[in-house]
């Protein structure tokens, strides 16, 4: 293997993957992969006994800040990945998982690599956004044999961020939509950072509108809870990614798309609104991956000022 391909993955690491190798299969490359936030995610190129090639995706957690939820993300990834092999949900195969780095340098799972690609830029997003409905009703009607964990949420109303120059009275009335107990609900399987960053897509050149999912990844963190979640977290990022209306045009998308939603609009608001403001916390380490990929108009300004009209037009909705 050439020395400076070996550089991004470590020696004990790229030892453990070539222990889960077939007979006369090498790593030849490695090359990094962008746009994760939590861990470092490389593709390895894999040498086969017949003079081919494969690949496969090593995600390894090496940022000190993440390391304490490292083995119960990989866990549970590991574990999704296992459940919905056969399920139609279109996810990569589990090779090897080593969550306590017991091997390897660092705590890293081993997994298939899935053809596609993200797509964040806004031409074409009408398409895919109902492509994402659709996969996210299938997602949430997949019955595990095992739930997974309840779901957690961390953002209270006291940790929310007012962004700069936002209306401080509409922002005090959204922190307190979340001040009441979360409302009840019919348990569904999580995905729980289910956004377009996390969706593979094909995408002929000569035609959008011929786009169609290859793959769902990162299942850092399945849950059990309220299908609202999902559609929540989804609506938030494509209102930040895409602009507002298409944070609030997804709900309607997955419910066209044969999903159920919270019977109530206070109920549903108070799932939106509660994702919506956990936005606050994180708009400068999601813009970033965002302004890399290419969307380098997406200032953490900028992407304030969207997820601020957001706020505002959630508190403004009927009902």
């Amino acid at each position: 293997m050439n020395h400076d391909d070996a550089v991004p993955v470590r020696p004990l690491t790229l030892a453990w993957v070539g222990r889960h190798l077939d007979a006369g299969e090498r790593i030849v490359k490695a090359e990094p992969l962008h746009g994760g936030i939590t861990a470092e995610m490389r593709r390895l190129i894999i040498g086969t006994r017949g003079g081919g090639t494969r690949e496969l995706v090593l995600r390894s957690y090496v940022d000190p800040f993440h390391l304490e939820n490292a083995e119960d993300g990989l866990t549970g990834e590991a574990g999704a990945l296992t459940m919905l092999a056969g399920t139609g949900v279109p996810t990569p195969s589990l090779v090897a998982v080593d969550p306590t780095a017991a091997q390897c340098e660092y705590p890293s799972l081993l997994m298939t690599h899935l053809a596609g690609r993200t797509v964040l830029d806004d031409t074409g997003v009408e398409t895919r956004v109902r492509l994402l409905a659709r996969q996210l009703v299938a997602i949430h009607a997949v019955c595990p044999a095992e739930r997974p964990r309840k779901y957690t949420t961390l953002t209270t109303a006291d940790t929310v961020v007012v962004p700069e120059g936002a209306d401080a009275a509409v922002w005090a009335a959204a922190a307190d939509v979340i001040r009441r107990p979360a409302p009840p609900y019919e348990g569904r399987f999580l995905h729980r950072d289910f956004q377009p960053g996390n969706v593979l897509f094909d995408v002929p050149p000569s035609n959008p509108e011929g786009a169609r999912i290859t793959g769902v990844i990162d299942w850092a963190g399945p849950s059990w809870g309220p299908a609202d979640l999902d559609v929540a977290h989804c609506s938030a990022v494509l209102a930040l990614l895409h602009g507002p209306a298409w944070g609030l045009r997804f709900a309607d998308a997955y419910e066209e798309a044969g999903g159920v939603l919270a019977a109530s609009e206070s109920e549903r608001l108070y799932w939106r609104v509660r994702d919506a403001l956990a936005a606050s916390e994180e708009v400068r380490s999601v813009s970033q991956p965002w302004r890399e990929a290419g969307r380098t108009e997406l200032t953490t300004r900028a992407v304030e000022e969207r997820l601020d009209a957001y706020v505002a037009a959630l508190m403004d909705a009927p009902g």
